[in-house]
């Protein structure tokens, strides 16, 4: 994906940061990563306001509930996009700042005491007048205060990701044979918020953001996906096929409750509540929208390889909603998500979708 090529240069810019000096270097770093993350919650605040406005629409009758679902899908495909986009230009930028590093622009004027790289996980030994740059959360602390401030804060963010295996059941029976076990895979990504609900008890948080869910099914026996009267079957192809994948990508609201073990933190004598220090324990569920089904076939003809791509509907219900969980220590957790809708709308046999994998919330 697009976005994840920013991992990538703040990676190679903390590495230039670390041989050359960083005060300035890190300040530009900071609002960078403050800007994405902004940009993510301005879309979604947006698209809450549109989405609510289309409701009313629906409600005072002006729109037709087909007319409205259509006004749905297309609002979230413009805000997924804005989301790429605008993420692009903080790219640019991170590109820029390495070459102001390199050609020796920025200046390191104070005396520091070093940085902290973190490339998973987390620190709590961060010295006073130490920089500690995480890179997987997106976050920069300038200080051991800087940092206590922020994570005794009562609403904190995450940058999630998860990957696994995926699958679909039909009447509580796992569709193993339809579909290859390793090779149909999902990923989701996004940002969630994590906000303490009591305000002297740390145990009980609600988790709430948006994510992009990526669902593949490769399917087996040489077969690939056909619409016929508005039913979609898995059919044998003529050709012998190197690859039948299906992928229906899904932007979501997931919602949870948290249960967080994790210890009080101690900072000058003052203890303060904290998160993702401990065991985790996650339930809740998600809803969302279809913004997008394709399917990718590749074989060879006359010794020509050939990729096939066919977007399009599929049938395929364009509403997403389902029941949630994870379970973990610190920031990794195992995960499982059902689908309580089927993938597909006029299908005589309903398949959902079901995913178990790891899931990593970056703090």
């Amino acid at each position: 994906m697009k976005n994840f090529t920013i991992y990538l240069f703040i990676l190679f810019f903390l590495l230039v940061n670390k041989m050359i000096g960083q005060e300035t270097f890190e300040n530009k770093a900071k609002a960078i990563a403050v800007s994405i993350e902004k940009i993510t919650t301005e879309e979604k605040a947006a698209l809450k306001k549109e989405i609510d406005e289309v409701n009313s629409q629906l409600i005072e009758g002006t729109i037709s509930k087909e007319e409205a679902e259509k006004k749905k899908k297309s609002l979230a495909e413009i805000r997924a996009r804005n989301i790429e986009n605008r993420t692009a230009v903080e790219q640019d930028k991170l590109q820029e700042l390495v070459q102001e590093k390199v050609d020796g622009k920025i200046d390191y004027k104070k005396e520091r005491g070093g940085t902290i790289i973190l490339l998973g996980g987390s620190n709590d030994s961060i010295k006073p007048n130490q920089t500690e740059i995480n890179i997987p959360s997106m976050k920069v602390y300038e200080g051991r205060e800087a940092k206590v401030k922020r994570e005794s804060k009562r609403t904190t963010s995450q940058f999630v990701f998860a990957a696994g295996l995926n699958s679909t059941m039909v009447d509580g029976k796992l569709q193993d044979s339809n579909y290859s076990f390793i090779g149909s895979h999902f990923y989701e990504w996004g940002f969630t918020f994590n906000s303490r609900i009591m305000a002297d008890n740390n145990l009980l948080h609600a988790k709430y953001g948006l994510s992009l869910m990526y669902n593949n099914l490769r399917p087996t026996d040489n077969r690939s996906f056909v619409v016929n009267n508005e039913v979609t079957e898995l059919v044998t192809n003529p050709i012998n096929l190197k690859e039948s994948r299906f992928r229906n990508v899904y932007l979501v609201v997931p919602v949870h409750l948290e249960f967080d073990f994790s210890k009080d933190g101690n900072y000058e004598g003052k203890s303060y509540f904290r998160t993702h220090k401990g065991f985790r324990l996650g339930v809740g569920g998600y809803t969302g929208i279809n913004v997008k089904s394709k399917q990718i076939l590749k074989y060879e003809d006359n010794d020509y390889k050939t990729t096939q791509k066919t977007k399009g509907d599929f049938n395929t219900n364009n509403f997403i909603y389902g029941l949630s969980a994870y379970i973990g220590y610190k920031e990794t957790s195992l995960y499982l998500k059902y689908d309580l809708n089927p993938i597909f709308q006029d299908n005589p046999v309903k398949e959902n979708n079901i995913s178990l994998g790891i899931r990593f919330d970056f703090n």
